[in-house]
């Protein structure tokens, strides 16, 4: 077999055999393979897509390219949660609690952020002596005890993802709802999980603007959960809008921490609920609306604040915070942006909003950068608000003195105003299932 027959075969749009991609992926993974041919099959695919069986048969093979994590010695069901990244999604820290608390076993591994989209590790270390790295016997343990562990992946999980993923980034190949359901998935399968509720986001701040792509999306991943036996429900959720009032790591986990009170912004607690529901109801195989009573019921009485506090204390992060959130580190500079006129306001380019976080230092542009904690945005006005001009519309936390006026341009910038008024967004599309 030989990649040039492949790569001229999936050019002239013919299906590709489970061999010939389990050729690619073996071979690209081993280094057998050049970038630059591996390139130009990424960009056959890109072009001329993937049939359901092509999908299925990649991301199998990207899951078996490495170890495949085994949860048996984990009582009851194990459901994975994933989003496609967006941001101010803090959703993680407050729908693993949340879950945990209902009884189901939430044993997920989390990555860090890159570019705007945020990564529940980097909120996570926000938390001082957090060890988020522990040997796969101490996560099962935790798991089994407390119901719950979120921690960075660990292993060598889906190396072929990792190694074609970074591949895609520079060649202009990441948008193709094959390559993006394969690489999820991949990674799902690989981390063991039984079953997985994935958080597809819309609009702006994400990879499919529109609902008709992010819903084919949710079908190709259904369509593979079936395919290998894992129950995958899809929420196609909001994006076109920075999600609750905070952006940025330590911003986002006290955000995080007030929802899980039950004081946080409305639209955060009402996705993270749907989320959290949806994660009960095929964990416990019960009824949506019993799991939402249950949800809320948690959230109520405070054992879902009390369980993310246990989960922190177990991986050895400090405390003291959930008792005074005021105890958390802040940045050196809080700037305040203007609403430079009167009106409504019509939308928000959530990408750029993130891209100034980034810049602020809440984000990082490659892996090896580091990050500023204590960095971010709050947002105080959103989509279909009303404004007087000289309102505060964000807040600039960052300790970088230069990126100040930069990220502020940015922001205004992103902002559209209107004379007219507008409706308030809709959060939650549509659940695939």
């Amino acid at each position: 077999m030989r990649i040039i027959d492949i790569i001229e075969k999936k050019r002239d749009k013919f299906e590709l055999t489970k061999e010939e991609i389990d050729f690619f992926v073996q071979g690209y993974t081993k280094g057998e393979i050049p970038d630059y041919q591996m390139s130009a099959l990424l960009m056959a695919i890109y072009f001329n897509g993937m049939t359901n069986e092509e999908t299925v048969n990649l991301t199998m093979s990207m899951a078996h390219s490495g170890d495949i994590l085994d949860l048996n010695r984990i009582d009851g069901v194990k459901v994975d949660k994933h989003s496609t990244g967006g941001v101010g999604d803090k959703t993680t820290l407050i729908v693993a609690p949340i879950a945990a608390c209902c009884g189901v076993k939430i044993a997920k591994m989390s990555g860090r952020g890159l570019g705007f989209s945020g990564g529940t590790i980097d909120k996570l270390e926000s938390f001082e002596g957090i060890n988020l790295r522990p040997d796969v016997e101490d996560f099962i343990k935790q798991v089994n005890d407390i119901g719950i562990a979120v921690i960075a992946q660990t292993g060598d999980l889906a190396p072929a993802d990792k190694k074609i993923y970074a591949l895609r980034d520079i060649t202009g190949t990441v948008a193709n709802k094959s390559l993006i359901a394969s690489s999820i998935m991949s990674k799902k399968i690989a981390a063991g999980c039984d079953k997985i509720v994935l958080d597809v986001k819309v609009g702006s701040g994400a990879f499919m603007r529109t609902i008709d792509e992010a819903r084919e999306l949710a079908k190709i991943m259904s369509d593979i959960g079936k395919g290998v036996g894992r129950e995958v429900v899809c929420l196609l959720t909001n994006m076109d809008e920075p999600l609750g009032i905070n952006v940025g790591n330590i911003l986002e986990v006290k955000e995080a921490m007030e929802v899980l009170k039950g004081i946080g912004p409305s639209d955060i607690t009402e996705v993270s609920i749907q989320l959290a529901a949806n994660i009960v109801s095929i964990g416990l195989g019960i009824e949506y609306d019993k799991a939402i009573d249950m949800v809320e019921k948690v959230i109520e009485d405070g054992s879902a604040f009390e369980k993310f506090r246990q989960m922190i204390e177990r991986e050895g992060g400090e405390t003291k915070y959930f008792d005074d959130m005021d105890l958390f580190a802040e940045s050196k500079y809080k700037v305040n942006v203007l609403a430079p006129r009167d009106g409504y306001i019509k939308s928000i380019k959530t990408n750029e909003i993130g891209r100034a976080s980034m810049i602020l230092g809440a984000g990082r542009e490659t892996k090896e950068d580091d990050i500023d904690f204590t960095a971010g945005i709050q947002i105080f006005k959103k989509t279909s608000q009303q404004v007087q001009e000289g309102d505060t519309i964000c807040t600039i936390h960052t300790n970088n003195e230069d990126a100040i006026k930069q990220a502020t341009e940015i922001i205004l910038n992103a902002y559209e105003f209107t004379d007219e008024l507008v409706d308030k967004p809709v959060l939650i599309y549509d659940i695939v299932r």
